[in-house]
């Protein structure tokens, strides 16, 4: 029987067979799987949450055993939401915790790059929210930070895991409809940023921060890269930005030319106040697919007199509530099964890429040439 020597190095098992290596990483136990994979949670707004009810109570193999966020009230509720004792602060000793074997990170934009390449050299998974980090450089360091320790990396973008944008991608793939010409994919958040979004050297505006998952949708549904980019943006509703943050918008339009020669339109508002609007329009040679609907599609009423009145979808929280469990339920088993996530920091930073490059031709009102994607 072949020699086999077993160092543990950074949190994950290198076992050296005589004939090739087989490597063990965090989510086997000397090769067998882990039962269940422990959460940390480090960040516990909105979308934190969104996440730590999918780990804590949807999804049997996965359990929320930590909590990390440097604003106590929001610790404490979400402490008390789903029964966690082991709270932190200080994400430094969240990723150092023993008994964690992955983190979700959905903090404010600037701070994903440390988190992540610190929670790395701790040999914890990654499971990141979107957007990957503010620059190219940095969505760099963290795959590099990855690579290094040998952990699984998946970026947020949950709508390769709806029901409806999978149909459509499955259609296109079919070749039935012919080619995509045209893509236009619509992102509009109800309610006004953050306030640190107005800040561009923190978020890169709301291009990033609502329309990474219509950038990555673009590369998703074309299978190219954005090869050039051309951008009008402007600030109608948010006035309190404007003196501090005289470059914020509020609204973008940005047309994109991919490498077959498909043209990309992502159309962005935040705020549009009157609900959450996620929807593609995609024009092939043999006709064209709608994907989503602004409207709530559950009930509509039409009353005597002719008027039509239905409910607009309120929340992202609502409209892609179980591709958020879809998304993490992959994460999980990707984990524990060594298997490489569907999505990985090389979409996350080709996203970041087109975001980067959206942002200086609003600057310099032209279009931009994106980087390869050898180099991102």
């Amino acid at each position: 029987m072949p020699r086999m020597l077993v160092e543990r190095r950074r949190g994950h098992y290198n076992c050296s067979w005589s004939q090739g290596v087989l490597r063990f990483r965090r989510g086997y136990v000397m090769g067998a799987l882990l039962e269940t994979l422990n959460f940390c949670l480090i960040g516990t707004g909105r979308a934190g949450v969104v996440h730590a009810a999918n780990i804590a109570r949807r999804i049997p193999s996965a359990r929320l055993v930590a909590l990390c966020d440097a604003n106590p009230e929001s610790l404490r509720a979400a402490a008390d939401q789903f029964g966690v004792s082991t709270l932190y602060a200080d994400y430094r000793e969240a990723v150092a915790e023993s008994g964690v074997d992955a983190v979700v990170i959905v903090t404010p934009t600037f701070l994903h790059c440390e988190i992540a390449c610190a929670a790395a050299a701790h040999g914890k998974h990654i499971f990141l929210e979107k957007p990957m980090a503010v620059t190219v450089e940095e969505c760099r360091e963290i795959n590099a930070a990855v690579a290094r320790a040998g952990v699984r990396l998946q970026i947020g973008f949950m709508r390769r895991f709806d029901p409806g944008f999978l149909r459509a991608k499955e259609i296109l793939d079919s070749g039935q409809m012919g080619r995509a010409m045209k893509i236009k994919s619509t992102g509009r958040g109800p309610g006004l940023p953050s306030a640190w979004m107005y800040d561009l050297k923190k978020s890169n505006g709301i291009v990033a921060e609502v329309n990474s998952h219509d950038l990555d949708s673009l590369r998703w549904f074309t299978g190219g890269e954005a090869t050039r980019v051309y951008a009008e943006a402007a600030n109608f509703k948010c006035p309190d930005a404007r003196e501090k943050f005289p470059d914020f918008y509020d609204n973008i339009l940005a047309t994109f030319r991919f490498t077959d020669g498909t043209i990309g339109e992502v159309d962005g508002t935040c705020p549009c106040h009157y609900g959450y609007d996620a929807r593609v329009e995609i024009l092939c040679t043999n006709g064209v697919l709608f994907v989503g609907s602004v409207a709530q599609q559950t009930t509509v009423q039409v009353t005597a007199d002719g008027h039509v009145m239905g409910r607009t979808v309120k929340s992202w929280r609502d409209l892609f509530k179980d591709a958020y469990l879809a998304e993490m339920e992959h994460f999980v088993e990707c984990v524990r099964q060594g298997k490489e996530p569907r999505v990985t920091g090389a979409d996350g930073l080709r996203a970041v890429a087109m975001v980067v490059a959206v942002n200086q031709s609003v600057r310099d009102g032209r279009p931009v040439e994106i980087p390869g994607k050898a180099d991102g």
